[in-house]
């Protein structure tokens, strides 16, 4: 295994009102943002200085994911996606999205534990 296997790598904010979560985390947090154009929509990188701290993402620009409420998904970095989502299902859990690539970035999943908390699984590149 990886050093990184197991560890948090990565957290994000889906939420309904992206423009209002921005404002809120520059003010309180003392966030800034850079804008990455995906296939999906905009994705706002969240900043402290050069350091990346999470990501916004508006569930609007998915239509299967309309009904949730805005949160926080936090993604955990495993050495194998693939075979992290498939160890979840034979486990209990539930795949919610399957592995999938993003460029520069790597691949992931999104899946709920046996317990049915939701979480991404990633493969850093």
């Amino acid at each position: 295994m990886s050093e990184t296997h197991g560890t948090v790598h990565w957290t994000e904010l889906n939420s309904h009102d992206v423009e209002k979560a921005k404002a809120y985390y520059a003010r309180v947090c003392g966030w800034e943002y850079d804008a990455m154009p995906m296939a999906e929509g905009t994705y706002h990188i969240a900043k402290l200085g050069e350091q990346m701290v999470a990501g916004l993402f508006d569930l609007a620009v998915m239509p299967e994911m309309k009904d949730l409420p805005s949160h926080w998904l936090t993604y955990l970095a495993v050495d194998d996606v693939d075979a992290a989502a498939k160890e979840t299902e034979a486990m209990g859990g539930n795949i919610i999205r399957a592995p999938w690539d993003v460029e520069g970035v790597g691949r992931i999943a999104i899946v709920s534990d046996p317990s049915g908390a939701a979480l991404g699984l990633m493969t850093p590149s």
